[in-house]
């Protein structure tokens, strides 16, 4: 496969992990936790790994996720938030639309 058609699928496959991704509490291995505990953890953002698992390595070895794990759904670091954004405005997709959207649901 030609490099340039990787770098498109790599970016490609990191906006779509962004686009589909949601916030939540950083729990020890994801377990409940009481709600006042909560604010003791940060907030990462998650989204599930339906990836070929070649390019979820590369882009974990790239730091922009953390992809560990069989079952848990890959945390996407801030590098990778930034990165995605970064690719997304270049791309012409508007995040700000996506957020009102959603929050119209």
């Amino acid at each position: 496969m030609p490099e340039k058609q990787k770098k498109t699928i790599r970016e490609l496959t990191l906006m779509l992990m962004y686009l589909t991704s949601w916030e939540e509490r950083d729990t020890p291995e994801m377990r409940a936790v009481k709600k006042k505990e909560l604010e003791k953890y940060p907030l990462v953002r998650r989204c599930w790994k339906g990836y070929d698992h070649d390019l979820l390595n590369k882009l974990s070895e790239e730091g922009l996720i953390n992809a560990t794990g069989r079952t848990y759904p890959a945390l996407i670091t801030p590098e990778g938030e930034a990165e995605a954004r970064k690719l997304l405005a270049q791309y012409g997709i508007d995040t700000e639309e996506r957020r009102r959207c959603s929050a119209e649901r």
